[in-house]
């Protein structure tokens, strides 16, 4: 079994400090989300073995694709998790921008099809259906994308909420871009199991980590697939646990009670179960942030998303992860603050040690070439 580790590209802007908001609130850091800066966060992300970046979408960040595209040509190898809503483009016009990115890329691309859980932002965006009924779209969606990357034939379909007639793609991807994507609620597991390549869950308990995936490994054997998955989770790791635990004490610190009553105001009339089951891990309450062994909840105190972290030494983290790999995790979306640093932090600290044990090896990394004569040169007499 070989893990894939991927980080994040924070396009809100980063900071030393939590950054709070996200998932329907605004946020930004105090080191803004520059062309120049999400450079150096591609470079540590590739240097250390990351095999892509996630890309945030929403109103809260800047968009996906465009960001991403304008970053390929200071990458060499590491690819791109483009996160979009599916209710805001067509699926020619998506299936036509994935074919395109991975011409230009060399093949670069991988794709989060996010359904959007914030009735709020998904109507600023000038989307009004209900949840139930955005899950229905991305189905069709979806199925009209897998349609015109695969389908020698012009594809026609009339579903509830897609219509699309004669349509063809030129030039569709090579190869064809993995879709991930995440959802917790009823309506998300049918979607999941039947056109995910990787199904995304964030970082809680063992127990409901297993639970989740169980109930998508059941769909997915119905629709006769077998579905890859994902952990997006942050990280806090340190030389010593002493030392990460310090680092969690000192962001806990630097959070506002204003900014932690101001997101959990908003993340309350979220419609994201995803959303709900971060919130009752901490219920508000900093006095109970250590929720299992290494994973702090203290993040979702003031970020939407991912609202939990694994904290402690590199040996401890390593011996999580490992965990949850048993449970049929085989991708890992990490981050932490600020992203440029602790790109370095797991690096260096984390990923030798799985390495050693022989779950991972780096996508970067060039074989050594094997000498056959010797270094110094040699005189003929």
């Amino acid at each position: 079994m070989s893990l894939a580790f991927h980080w994040f590209l924070p396009t809100y802007g980063d900071s030393r400090e939590l950054v709070a908001g996200g998932h329907g609130t605004p946020m930004s850091g105090d080191r803004p989300a520059t062309l120049r800066y999400l450079n150096q966060i591609c470079a540590a992300a590739e240097t250390n073995g990351f095999e892509a970046v996630l890309t945030p979408t929403g109103l809260w960040c800047e968009d996906a694709w465009l960001t991403t595209a304008m970053l390929v040509e200071t990458t060499e190898t590491l690819k791109f998790l483009v996160a979009f809503r599916p209710g805001f483009i067509s699926p020619t016009l998506a299936a036509q921008m994935a074919g395109t990115f991975q011409r230009h890329s060399g093949g670069r691309l991988l794709l989060n099809v996010v359904t959007g859980g914030e009735t709020h932002e998904q109507r600023a965006y000038g989307d009004f259906l209900d949840k139930q009924s955005r899950y229905a779209r991305t189905a069709e969606f979806l199925h009209v994308v897998r349609q015109l990357w695969t389908s020698p034939e012009p594809v026609t379909f009339a579903g509830e909420h897609i219509r699309v007639e004669d349509a063809v793609l030129n030039n569709p991807p090579d190869p064809l871009p993995p879709i991930f994507f995440g959802g917790s609620s009823q309506p998300a597991g049918p979607v999941a199991a039947k056109y995910a390549d990787v199904y995304l869950t964030w970082g809680e308990p063992l127990r409901a980590v297993g639970e989740k995936l169980d109930w998508i490994r059941g769909l997915a054997v119905d629709e006769g697939r077998v579905v890859q998955y994902g952990l997006r989770i942050h990280v806090i790791t340190r030389d010593t646990a002493r030392d990460a635990w310090a680092e969690a004490d000192r962001l806990l610190a630097g959070i506002k009670p204003a900014d932690i009553e101001r997101v959990q105001a908003s993340l309350a009339r979220s419609e994201s179960e995803g959303q709900r089951r971060m919130r009752l891990l901490h219920g508000g309450d900093r006095s109970r942030l250590e929720v299992a062994p290494n994973l702090w909840a203290g993040v979702g105190l003031v970020r939407g998303g991912a609202g939990t972290a694994l904290v402690g030494s590199h040996a401890e983290v390593a011996d999580r992860l490992i965990e949850y790999s048993r449970l049929g995790i085989t991708h890992f979306i990490v981050s932490g603050y600020p992203h440029l640093e602790e790109a370095y932090w797991f690096g260096e600290g984390v990923l030798p040690l799985l390495e050693r044990k022989g779950l991972w090896t780096h996508p970067h990394r060039s074989p050594r070439a094997v000498r056959t004569t010797p270094c110094a040169a040699t005189s003929a007499h």
